[in-house]
Protein backbone atom coordinates (compact mmCIF):
# COMPACT_ATOMS: atom_id res chain seq x y z
CA UNK A 1 0.00 0.00 0.00
CA UNK A 2 1.78 3.46 -0.54
CA UNK A 3 2.37 5.60 2.18
CA UNK A 4 4.30 8.50 0.50
CA UNK A 5 1.80 12.05 -1.14
CA UNK A 6 2.88 14.19 -3.40
CA UNK A 7 1.79 16.50 -6.05
CA UNK A 8 1.11 15.34 -9.71
CA UNK A 9 0.16 11.35 -10.23
CA UNK A 10 1.63 10.79 -6.48
CA UNK A 11 -0.87 12.28 -5.20
CA UNK A 12 -3.43 11.30 -7.04
CA UNK A 13 -2.35 7.90 -6.84
CA UNK A 14 -2.42 7.74 -3.02
CA UNK A 15 -5.90 9.62 -3.20
CA UNK A 16 -7.58 7.25 -5.26
CA UNK A 17 -5.93 4.19 -3.07
CA UNK A 18 -7.87 5.61 0.02
CA UNK A 19 -10.82 5.64 -2.02
CA UNK A 20 -10.51 2.22 -3.33
CA UNK A 21 -9.85 0.83 0.33
CA UNK A 22 -13.27 2.69 1.39
CA UNK A 23 -14.75 0.96 -1.46
CA UNK A 24 -13.53 -2.16 -1.12
CA UNK A 25 -15.10 -2.29 2.64
CA UNK A 26 -18.10 -0.59 1.90
CA UNK A 27 -18.93 -3.89 -1.11
CA UNK A 28 -18.45 -5.89 1.69
CA UNK A 29 -20.73 -4.48 4.05
CA UNK A 30 -23.58 -4.62 1.25
CA UNK A 31 -22.68 -8.43 0.72
CA UNK A 32 -22.86 -9.15 4.57
CA UNK A 33 -26.51 -6.90 4.24
CA UNK A 34 -27.90 -9.02 1.66
CA UNK A 35 -26.69 -11.89 2.91
CA UNK A 36 -28.71 -11.68 6.09
CA UNK A 37 -31.55 -14.55 6.09
CA UNK A 38 -34.92 -13.47 5.79
CA UNK A 39 -37.27 -13.49 8.69
CA UNK A 40 -38.29 -17.23 8.69
CA UNK A 41 -34.93 -18.68 6.95
CA UNK A 42 -32.58 -20.96 8.63
CA UNK A 43 -32.68 -22.70 11.69
CA UNK A 44 -32.09 -19.25 13.99
CA UNK A 45 -33.12 -16.51 12.01
CA UNK A 46 -32.88 -13.64 14.90
CA UNK A 47 -29.66 -15.66 16.21
CA UNK A 48 -28.26 -14.90 12.36
CA UNK A 49 -29.79 -11.34 12.71
CA UNK A 50 -28.02 -10.45 15.48
CA UNK A 51 -24.95 -11.90 14.22
CA UNK A 52 -24.94 -10.36 10.70
CA UNK A 53 -26.26 -6.86 12.79
CA UNK A 54 -22.51 -7.27 14.57
CA UNK A 55 -20.67 -8.03 11.45
CA UNK A 56 -21.78 -5.23 9.69
CA UNK A 57 -20.93 -2.93 12.51
CA UNK A 58 -17.75 -4.13 12.73
CA UNK A 59 -17.31 -3.18 8.93
CA UNK A 60 -19.07 0.38 9.29
CA UNK A 61 -16.25 1.08 11.97
CA UNK A 62 -13.56 -0.12 9.33
CA UNK A 63 -14.96 2.15 6.81
CA UNK A 64 -14.76 5.10 9.15
CA UNK A 65 -11.35 4.51 9.69
CA UNK A 66 -10.42 4.48 6.13
CA UNK A 67 -12.87 7.44 5.28
CA UNK A 68 -10.60 9.19 8.01
CA UNK A 69 -7.60 8.11 6.43
CA UNK A 70 -8.81 9.12 2.74
CA UNK A 71 -9.36 12.46 4.23
CA UNK A 72 -5.77 12.72 5.63
CA UNK A 73 -4.28 11.77 2.42
CA UNK A 74 -6.43 14.24 0.96
CA UNK A 75 -5.35 17.02 3.28
CA UNK A 76 -1.56 15.97 2.66
CA UNK A 77 -1.95 16.33 -1.04
CA UNK A 78 -4.19 19.67 -1.49
CA UNK A 79 -1.97 21.28 1.47
CA UNK A 80 1.64 20.31 -0.67
CA UNK A 81 -0.12 21.17 -4.26
CA UNK A 82 -1.68 24.56 -3.17
CA UNK A 83 1.81 25.57 -1.51
CA UNK A 84 3.30 24.70 -4.88
CA UNK A 85 1.15 26.90 -6.54
CA UNK A 86 1.91 29.58 -4.34
CA UNK A 87 5.12 31.88 -4.76
CA UNK A 88 8.02 31.32 -2.29
CA UNK A 89 6.73 33.25 0.62
CA UNK A 90 8.75 36.62 0.22
CA UNK A 91 8.97 36.61 4.27
CA UNK A 92 7.80 35.67 7.59
CA UNK A 93 4.76 37.88 7.67
CA UNK A 94 3.43 35.83 3.48
CA UNK A 95 4.52 32.67 4.94
CA UNK A 96 2.15 33.06 8.01
CA UNK A 97 -0.77 34.33 5.43
CA UNK A 98 -0.36 31.18 2.96
CA UNK A 99 -0.68 29.33 6.13
CA UNK A 100 -3.90 30.78 7.35
CA UNK A 101 -5.43 31.04 3.82
CA UNK A 102 -4.50 27.13 3.66
CA UNK A 103 -6.25 26.59 7.10
CA UNK A 104 -9.30 28.66 6.50
CA UNK A 105 -10.02 26.49 3.28
CA UNK A 106 -9.87 23.84 4.63
CA UNK A 107 -12.31 24.74 7.76
CA UNK A 108 -14.86 26.01 5.21
CA UNK A 109 -14.99 22.86 3.09
CA UNK A 110 -14.56 20.45 5.91
CA UNK A 111 -17.27 22.76 8.60
CA UNK A 112 -15.51 23.05 10.77
CA UNK A 113 -13.64 25.39 13.17
CA UNK A 114 -10.58 26.96 12.03
CA UNK A 115 -8.71 25.71 15.27
CA UNK A 116 -9.43 22.11 14.43
CA UNK A 117 -8.90 22.33 10.35
CA UNK A 118 -4.96 23.49 11.77
CA UNK A 119 -4.76 20.69 14.01
CA UNK A 120 -5.98 18.59 11.41
CA UNK A 121 -3.66 19.64 9.00
CA UNK A 122 -0.61 18.66 11.33
CA UNK A 123 -2.04 15.92 11.85
CA UNK A 124 -2.18 14.79 8.40
CA UNK A 125 1.60 15.90 7.79
CA UNK A 126 3.19 13.93 10.34
CA UNK A 127 1.09 10.61 8.99
CA UNK A 128 1.91 10.83 5.55
CA UNK A 129 5.64 12.05 5.98
CA UNK A 130 6.62 10.06 9.24
CA UNK A 131 4.35 7.74 10.40
CA UNK A 132 3.24 5.66 7.28
CA UNK A 133 2.61 2.47 8.82
CA UNK A 134 0.03 4.17 11.43
CA UNK A 135 -1.51 5.83 8.26
CA UNK A 136 -1.53 2.35 6.35
CA UNK A 137 -3.42 0.99 9.38
CA UNK A 138 -6.01 3.60 9.44
CA UNK A 139 -6.83 3.35 5.49
CA UNK A 140 -7.24 -1.09 6.30
CA UNK A 141 -9.73 -0.01 8.69
CA UNK A 142 -7.26 -1.98 11.52
CA UNK A 143 -7.06 1.20 14.00
CA UNK A 144 -9.43 4.25 14.17
CA UNK A 145 -9.26 7.71 13.64
CA UNK A 146 -8.46 7.89 17.54
CA UNK A 147 -5.76 5.46 17.39
CA UNK A 148 -3.86 7.13 14.97
CA UNK A 149 -4.24 10.63 16.87
CA UNK A 150 -2.71 9.31 19.88
CA UNK A 151 0.26 7.93 17.53
CA UNK A 152 0.92 11.61 16.39
CA UNK A 153 0.26 13.00 19.51
CA UNK A 154 2.84 10.74 21.13
CA UNK A 155 5.57 11.31 18.76
CA UNK A 156 5.60 14.60 18.75
CA UNK A 157 9.01 15.70 20.06
CA UNK A 158 10.68 12.89 18.76
CA UNK A 159 12.86 12.66 16.33
CA UNK A 160 12.06 10.45 12.89
CA UNK A 161 13.87 7.16 13.72
CA UNK A 162 12.42 7.17 17.27
CA UNK A 163 9.14 7.98 15.82
CA UNK A 164 9.66 4.83 13.38
CA UNK A 165 10.77 2.98 16.33
CA UNK A 166 7.66 3.35 18.29
CA UNK A 167 5.32 2.80 15.40
CA UNK A 168 7.37 -0.44 14.47
CA UNK A 169 7.01 -1.77 17.71
CA UNK A 170 3.49 -1.79 18.02
CA UNK A 171 2.29 -2.27 13.90
CA UNK A 172 5.11 -4.34 12.71
CA UNK A 173 4.82 -7.67 13.99
CA UNK A 174 8.14 -8.36 12.25
CA UNK A 175 10.00 -5.62 14.84
CA UNK A 176 12.50 -7.29 17.24
CA UNK A 177 10.50 -6.63 20.28
CA UNK A 178 6.60 -6.63 18.87
CA UNK A 179 4.04 -5.24 21.30
CA UNK A 180 2.31 -7.98 23.24
CA UNK A 181 -1.15 -8.78 23.86
CA UNK A 182 -4.04 -7.50 21.75
CA UNK A 183 -3.86 -5.47 18.93
CA UNK A 184 -3.72 -1.38 19.08
CA UNK A 185 -7.29 -1.70 17.21
CA UNK A 186 -8.43 -4.10 19.93
CA UNK A 187 -7.89 -1.57 22.84
CA UNK A 188 -9.95 1.35 23.30
CA UNK A 189 -8.09 4.55 22.13
CA UNK A 190 -7.50 5.45 25.19
CA UNK A 191 -6.12 2.31 26.42
CA UNK A 192 -3.74 2.64 23.66
CA UNK A 193 -2.82 6.29 24.59
CA UNK A 194 -1.73 5.34 27.61
CA UNK A 195 0.38 1.88 26.42
CA UNK A 196 2.06 4.08 23.88
CA UNK A 197 2.72 6.66 26.31
CA UNK A 198 4.28 4.15 28.95
CA UNK A 199 6.18 2.62 26.05
CA UNK A 200 7.69 5.92 24.96
CA UNK A 201 8.73 6.98 28.33
CA UNK A 202 10.12 3.86 28.93
CA UNK A 203 12.55 3.54 25.96
CA UNK A 204 13.60 7.43 25.46
CA UNK A 205 13.19 8.32 29.21
CA UNK A 206 16.03 10.97 28.60
CA UNK A 207 13.56 14.05 29.28
CA UNK A 208 11.14 12.80 31.45
CA UNK A 209 13.14 14.18 34.35
CA UNK A 210 13.47 17.90 32.89
CA UNK A 211 9.77 17.47 31.95
CA UNK A 212 8.65 16.34 35.46
CA UNK A 213 10.33 19.37 36.77
CA UNK A 214 8.50 21.72 34.85
CA UNK A 215 5.54 20.19 35.26
CA UNK A 216 6.19 20.27 39.19
CA UNK A 217 6.67 24.03 38.78
CA UNK A 218 3.84 24.47 37.09
CA UNK A 219 1.55 22.41 39.77
CA UNK A 220 -1.83 24.56 40.80
CA UNK A 221 -5.25 23.96 41.68
CA UNK A 222 -8.05 25.43 39.31
CA UNK A 223 -11.81 26.34 39.89
CA UNK A 224 -14.22 26.21 37.37
CA UNK A 225 -18.46 26.86 37.77
CA UNK A 226 -20.68 24.64 36.23
CA UNK A 227 -24.42 24.54 35.06
CA UNK A 228 -26.81 23.22 37.32
CA UNK A 229 -25.67 25.11 40.71
CA UNK A 230 -22.47 22.63 40.29
CA UNK A 231 -18.92 23.48 39.80
CA UNK A 232 -15.42 21.74 38.98
CA UNK A 233 -12.17 22.11 41.32
CA UNK A 234 -9.27 20.34 39.85
CA UNK A 235 -5.53 19.86 41.40
CA UNK A 236 -2.84 19.45 38.96
CA UNK A 237 -0.05 17.90 41.36
CA UNK A 238 3.08 15.36 40.94
CA UNK A 239 1.70 11.91 39.65
CA UNK A 240 2.37 10.16 43.05
CA UNK A 241 0.94 12.65 45.18
CA UNK A 242 -2.23 12.81 42.84
CA UNK A 243 -2.08 9.07 43.11
CA UNK A 244 -1.65 9.14 46.92
CA UNK A 245 -4.95 11.54 47.24
CA UNK A 246 -7.16 9.71 44.75
CA UNK A 247 -6.19 6.25 46.84
CA UNK A 248 -6.86 7.81 50.26
CA UNK A 249 -10.11 9.09 49.23
CA UNK A 250 -11.16 6.04 47.53
CA UNK A 251 -10.17 4.41 50.34
CA UNK A 252 -12.16 6.29 53.17
CA UNK A 253 -15.33 5.87 50.53
CA UNK A 254 -14.81 2.21 50.56
CA UNK A 255 -14.93 2.43 54.25
CA UNK A 256 -18.06 4.27 54.80
CA UNK A 257 -20.16 1.84 51.91
CA UNK A 258 -22.66 -0.54 54.28
CA UNK A 259 -26.12 -0.79 55.40
CA UNK A 260 -28.22 2.33 54.71
CA UNK A 261 -25.62 4.22 52.86
CA UNK A 262 -27.00 5.00 49.41
CA UNK A 263 -24.77 7.15 47.51
CA UNK A 264 -22.56 5.41 45.14
CA UNK A 265 -18.36 5.33 45.30
CA UNK A 266 -18.33 8.47 43.22
CA UNK A 267 -20.42 10.25 44.98
CA UNK A 268 -18.89 9.59 48.31
CA UNK A 269 -15.16 9.95 46.90
CA UNK A 270 -16.28 13.55 46.01
CA UNK A 271 -17.97 13.51 49.60
CA UNK A 272 -15.03 12.59 51.40
CA UNK A 273 -12.43 14.59 49.43
CA UNK A 274 -14.63 17.78 50.10
CA UNK A 275 -14.28 16.98 54.03
CA UNK A 276 -10.73 16.33 53.85
CA UNK A 277 -9.82 19.64 52.08
CA UNK A 278 -12.25 21.32 54.76
CA UNK A 279 -10.43 19.94 57.79
CA UNK A 280 -11.92 16.64 58.73
CA UNK A 281 -10.21 13.88 59.50
CA UNK A 282 -10.90 10.02 59.62
CA UNK A 283 -10.45 7.87 62.54
CA UNK A 284 -8.81 9.66 65.02
CA UNK A 285 -5.89 10.54 62.62
CA UNK A 286 -4.67 14.01 61.75
CA UNK A 287 -4.73 15.60 58.50
CA UNK A 288 -1.47 17.57 57.05
CA UNK A 289 -4.26 19.93 55.85
CA UNK A 290 -5.14 21.67 58.96
CA UNK A 291 -1.83 22.03 60.54
CA UNK A 292 0.76 22.58 57.46
CA UNK A 293 3.64 23.35 60.39
CA UNK A 294 3.43 20.03 61.66
CA UNK A 295 3.82 18.15 58.32
CA UNK A 296 6.21 20.85 56.45
CA UNK A 297 8.43 17.74 55.67
CA UNK A 298 5.32 15.28 54.76
CA UNK A 299 2.82 17.07 52.63
CA UNK A 300 3.26 18.19 48.97
CA UNK A 301 0.22 20.84 49.65
CA UNK A 302 2.08 22.44 52.72
CA UNK A 303 5.03 22.62 50.94
CA UNK A 304 5.23 22.85 47.11
CA UNK A 305 8.78 22.73 46.93
CA UNK A 306 9.30 19.39 48.32
CA UNK A 307 6.77 17.90 45.80
CA UNK A 308 7.28 14.56 44.11
CA UNK A 309 8.68 13.25 47.34
CA UNK A 310 8.03 9.77 48.74
CA UNK A 311 6.81 10.97 51.71
CA UNK A 312 4.27 13.56 50.50
CA UNK A 313 2.73 10.47 49.19
CA UNK A 314 2.79 8.78 52.07
CA UNK A 315 1.51 11.40 54.21
CA UNK A 316 -1.73 12.13 51.59
CA UNK A 317 -2.45 8.20 51.91
CA UNK A 318 -1.61 7.41 55.46
CA UNK A 319 -3.23 9.98 57.48
CA UNK A 320 -1.51 8.78 60.67
CA UNK A 321 1.42 9.91 59.36
CA UNK A 322 0.62 13.90 60.19
CA UNK A 323 -0.26 15.74 62.78
CA UNK A 324 -3.52 16.51 64.43
CA UNK A 325 -6.66 18.62 62.45
CA UNK A 326 -7.68 20.22 65.98
CA UNK A 327 -10.84 21.20 65.88
CA UNK A 328 -12.72 19.21 63.28
CA UNK A 329 -11.87 16.04 64.84
CA UNK A 330 -14.59 13.49 64.76
CA UNK A 331 -17.24 15.60 63.38
CA UNK A 332 -19.44 14.99 60.38
CA UNK A 333 -18.56 17.17 57.53
CA UNK A 334 -21.09 18.90 54.95
CA UNK A 335 -19.79 19.26 51.76
CA UNK A 336 -21.69 22.33 50.72
CA UNK A 337 -21.92 23.47 54.35
CA UNK A 338 -19.07 22.70 56.36
CA UNK A 339 -18.88 20.95 59.46
CA UNK A 340 -22.21 20.13 61.42
CA UNK A 341 -23.23 17.25 64.01
CA UNK A 342 -26.97 16.94 62.81
CA UNK A 343 -28.49 13.76 60.67
CA UNK A 344 -30.18 13.63 57.25
CA UNK A 345 -28.04 15.61 55.21
CA UNK A 346 -27.54 13.31 52.38
CA UNK A 347 -23.87 15.12 51.44
CA UNK A 348 -22.52 14.61 55.45
CA UNK A 349 -19.34 12.52 55.79
CA UNK A 350 -18.68 11.16 59.30
CA UNK A 351 -14.96 10.37 58.95
CA UNK A 352 -14.33 9.68 62.76
CA UNK A 353 -16.59 6.31 62.52
CA UNK A 354 -13.84 4.47 60.16
CA UNK A 355 -10.42 3.61 60.96
CA UNK A 356 -7.73 5.43 59.17
CA UNK A 357 -7.39 4.26 55.83
CA UNK A 358 -3.80 2.70 54.45
CA UNK A 359 -4.12 2.71 50.93
CA UNK A 360 -1.67 0.18 48.66
CA UNK A 361 -0.04 1.47 45.30
CA UNK A 362 2.62 -0.85 43.55
CA UNK A 363 5.38 0.58 41.96
CA UNK A 364 7.00 -1.63 39.32
CA UNK A 365 10.86 -0.54 39.91
CA UNK A 366 13.92 -2.09 37.08
CA UNK A 367 16.42 -3.37 39.39
CA UNK A 368 19.29 -0.80 37.84
CA UNK A 369 17.12 2.19 38.41
CA UNK A 370 16.51 1.11 41.71
CA UNK A 371 20.38 1.07 41.92
CA UNK A 372 21.00 4.02 40.24
CA UNK A 373 22.62 2.84 37.81
CA UNK A 374 20.24 3.93 35.12
CA UNK A 375 17.41 6.59 34.75
CA UNK A 376 14.58 3.97 33.24
CA UNK A 377 11.43 5.39 34.44
CA UNK A 378 9.46 2.62 37.02
CA UNK A 379 5.69 2.32 36.93
CA UNK A 380 3.38 3.66 38.68
CA UNK A 381 -0.48 1.53 39.50
CA UNK A 382 -3.01 3.40 38.88
CA UNK A 383 -0.96 6.27 36.89
CA UNK A 384 1.84 5.14 35.00
CA UNK A 385 5.29 5.85 34.20
CA UNK A 386 7.27 8.09 36.77
CA UNK A 387 10.31 9.43 36.91
CA UNK A 388 13.55 7.92 38.42
CA UNK A 389 14.13 9.95 40.77
CA UNK A 390 10.87 9.76 42.24
CA UNK A 391 10.63 6.03 42.05
CA UNK A 392 13.80 5.78 44.49
CA UNK A 393 12.44 7.96 46.74
CA UNK A 394 9.42 6.09 46.90
CA UNK A 395 11.20 3.25 48.00
CA UNK A 396 14.08 4.03 50.41
CA UNK A 397 11.98 6.79 52.34
CA UNK A 398 10.03 3.60 52.69
CA UNK A 399 5.96 5.25 51.81
CA UNK A 400 4.21 3.08 53.96
CA UNK A 401 1.42 2.89 51.24
CA UNK A 402 3.48 1.22 48.52
CA UNK A 403 4.55 -1.71 47.37
CA UNK A 404 7.80 -2.26 45.17
CA UNK A 405 8.06 -4.81 42.34
CA UNK A 406 11.59 -5.13 41.26
CA UNK A 407 11.71 -6.29 37.40
CA UNK A 408 14.06 -8.83 36.04
CA UNK A 409 16.91 -7.06 34.11
CA UNK A 410 17.17 -9.60 31.42
CA UNK A 411 13.27 -9.54 30.10
CA UNK A 412 11.46 -7.06 32.12
CA UNK A 413 9.30 -9.79 33.81
CA UNK A 414 8.59 -9.02 37.42
CA UNK A 415 10.92 -10.85 40.29
CA UNK A 416 8.50 -10.38 43.42
CA UNK A 417 6.54 -8.51 45.25
CA UNK A 418 7.90 -6.57 48.11
CA UNK A 419 8.81 -8.72 50.97
CA UNK A 420 6.87 -6.73 54.04
CA UNK A 421 4.19 -9.51 53.29
CA UNK A 422 4.29 -12.86 54.15
CA UNK A 423 0.83 -13.76 53.80
CA UNK A 424 0.32 -15.79 50.29
CA UNK A 425 -3.23 -14.38 49.64
CA UNK A 426 -2.38 -11.02 49.93
CA UNK A 427 0.67 -11.34 47.56
CA UNK A 428 -1.23 -13.15 45.30
CA UNK A 429 -3.25 -10.21 44.98
CA UNK A 430 -1.03 -8.10 44.36
CA UNK A 431 0.47 -10.20 42.02
CA UNK A 432 -2.61 -10.28 40.02
CA UNK A 433 -3.07 -6.78 40.50
CA UNK A 434 -0.14 -5.95 39.01
CA UNK A 435 -0.40 -8.63 36.11
CA UNK A 436 -3.64 -7.06 35.16
CA UNK A 437 -3.22 -3.62 35.47
CA UNK A 438 -7.27 -2.54 35.79
CA UNK A 439 -10.17 -4.66 35.25
CA UNK A 440 -9.79 -7.29 32.98
CA UNK A 441 -13.11 -6.89 30.81
CA UNK A 442 -12.87 -5.39 27.25
CA UNK A 443 -12.42 -1.35 27.41
CA UNK A 444 -12.89 -0.77 31.36
CA UNK A 445 -10.04 0.96 33.17
CA UNK A 446 -11.27 0.72 36.69
CA UNK A 447 -8.39 1.01 38.99
CA UNK A 448 -7.29 -1.93 40.36
CA UNK A 449 -7.93 -1.17 43.98
CA UNK A 450 -11.63 -0.68 43.41
CA UNK A 451 -11.67 -4.13 41.70
CA UNK A 452 -12.75 -7.74 43.24
CA UNK A 453 -10.20 -10.76 42.70
CA UNK A 454 -12.61 -13.47 40.99
CA UNK A 455 -12.26 -17.16 40.38
CA UNK A 456 -12.42 -17.15 36.15
CA UNK A 457 -13.77 -20.91 36.44
CA UNK A 458 -15.58 -20.98 39.59
CA UNK A 459 -14.79 -22.90 42.64
CA UNK A 460 -17.47 -25.06 42.59
CA UNK A 461 -17.16 -26.22 39.18
CA UNK A 462 -13.63 -27.17 39.66
CA UNK A 463 -12.14 -23.73 39.65
CA UNK A 464 -8.64 -24.03 41.54
CA UNK A 465 -7.24 -20.84 43.41
CA UNK A 466 -4.36 -20.28 41.89
CA UNK A 467 -2.59 -17.26 39.64
CA UNK A 468 -3.69 -18.92 36.48
CA UNK A 469 -7.44 -18.78 37.84
CA UNK A 470 -7.94 -15.60 39.11
CA UNK A 471 -8.48 -12.02 37.72
CA UNK A 472 -9.36 -8.36 38.36
CA UNK A 473 -13.14 -7.02 37.86
CA UNK A 474 -14.22 -4.09 38.70
CA UNK A 475 -17.95 -4.58 40.53
CA UNK A 476 -20.06 -3.77 37.46
CA UNK A 477 -18.26 -6.52 35.41
CA UNK A 478 -18.07 -8.92 38.33
CA UNK A 479 -21.88 -8.73 38.30
CA UNK A 480 -22.00 -9.15 34.67
CA UNK A 481 -19.95 -12.36 34.81
CA UNK A 482 -22.28 -14.12 37.27
CA UNK A 483 -25.45 -12.64 35.50
CA UNK A 484 -24.87 -13.28 31.96
CA UNK A 485 -22.96 -15.86 29.38
CA UNK A 486 -19.87 -12.98 29.26
CA UNK A 487 -16.65 -15.98 29.42
CA UNK A 488 -13.53 -15.06 30.41
CA UNK A 489 -10.70 -17.00 29.00
CA UNK A 490 -7.83 -19.14 30.81
CA UNK A 491 -4.93 -16.53 32.33
CA UNK A 492 -1.83 -17.43 32.85
CA UNK A 493 1.05 -16.18 35.31
CA UNK A 494 1.74 -13.35 33.75
CA UNK A 495 -1.15 -12.82 31.01
CA UNK A 496 -4.44 -11.86 31.72
CA UNK A 497 -7.53 -13.50 30.95
CA UNK A 498 -9.44 -12.26 27.64
CA UNK A 499 -12.99 -12.74 27.06
CA UNK A 500 -15.96 -14.05 24.66
CA UNK A 501 -18.88 -12.81 24.60
CA UNK A 502 -22.19 -14.09 24.28
CA UNK A 503 -22.63 -13.81 20.57
CA UNK A 504 -19.15 -15.95 20.39
CA UNK A 505 -17.15 -13.37 19.56
CA UNK A 506 -13.41 -13.08 21.54
CA UNK A 507 -11.63 -9.71 22.87
CA UNK A 508 -8.15 -10.40 23.42
CA UNK A 509 -6.38 -9.58 26.65
CA UNK A 510 -4.52 -6.22 27.09
CA UNK A 511 -1.43 -7.83 28.55
CA UNK A 512 1.55 -5.43 29.89
CA UNK A 513 4.07 -4.30 27.47
CA UNK A 514 7.10 -5.49 29.38
CA UNK A 515 10.08 -3.91 27.76
CA UNK A 516 14.08 -5.39 28.86
CA UNK A 517 15.10 -3.14 30.86
CA UNK A 518 18.37 -0.73 30.24
CA UNK A 519 21.51 -2.68 30.81
CA UNK A 520 23.89 -0.09 32.77
CA UNK A 521 27.25 0.53 30.63
CA UNK A 522 30.61 -1.78 31.58
CA UNK A 523 28.12 -3.82 33.63
CA UNK A 524 28.93 -7.81 33.75
CA UNK A 525 27.68 -9.31 30.68
CA UNK A 526 24.10 -11.27 31.33
CA UNK A 527 25.66 -14.99 31.68
CA UNK A 528 26.57 -13.40 35.20
CA UNK A 529 23.37 -12.53 36.15
CA UNK A 530 22.12 -15.91 35.45
CA UNK A 531 25.44 -18.46 35.23
CA UNK A 532 25.14 -21.81 33.19
CA UNK A 533 24.17 -24.22 35.72
CA UNK A 534 21.52 -22.18 37.77
CA UNK A 535 18.31 -24.10 38.43
CA UNK A 536 15.54 -22.80 36.21
CA UNK A 537 13.39 -20.67 39.08
CA UNK A 538 15.87 -20.48 41.22
CA UNK A 539 17.54 -17.55 42.56
CA UNK A 540 20.69 -16.26 40.55
CA UNK A 541 23.20 -15.23 42.56
CA UNK A 542 22.30 -11.66 41.58
CA UNK A 543 19.38 -11.69 42.67
CA UNK A 544 20.33 -12.37 46.33
CA UNK A 545 22.60 -9.71 46.11
CA UNK A 546 19.88 -7.62 45.39
CA UNK A 547 17.90 -9.20 48.01
CA UNK A 548 20.46 -8.34 50.72
CA UNK A 549 20.73 -4.78 49.38
CA UNK A 550 17.29 -3.95 49.95
CA UNK A 551 17.26 -5.75 53.31
CA UNK A 552 20.39 -4.10 54.49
Amino acid sequence: METGVGAGAGGRAAIASAVASVAGLVRELERVVAGASPAGAGPDPLRELSEDSLEALELLARIEAATAAAKVRMIAVHAEAATLLEAPPAGAYRESAQEMTMVAEIACVLTIGERAASALLGQAHALTTTLPAALDALQAGTISWQHARAVVDETTGLDPARAAALVAHFFDPEDPNPARGATPGDLVPSRFRRKVRAWRERTFPESLEERHAIGVADRRMEYRPDVDGMAWLSLYLPGDTACAVWNKASAVARGLRGPGEGRTLTQLRADVAAALLMGARAGGAGGAASNPGAASNRSAASNPGAAGDASNCDAASNPGAAGDVGHDAGRSFDAGNGPHTEDGNPYAVDLGRIPAPKADVLVTVPVFSLLGLTDEPADLNGFGPIPASMARRLVADGAGSFYRVLVDPRDGAPLEIGRTSYRLPESMKRWIRMRDGRCTFPGCSNHTQDNETDHLTAWQHGGTTGISNLGQLCPKHHRLKHGSTWTPTPATMNEPPGWTSPAGRHYPAEQPDWQKPQWPPGFPAAEWIVPPGCPPGGASPFEEIIVAYLAS
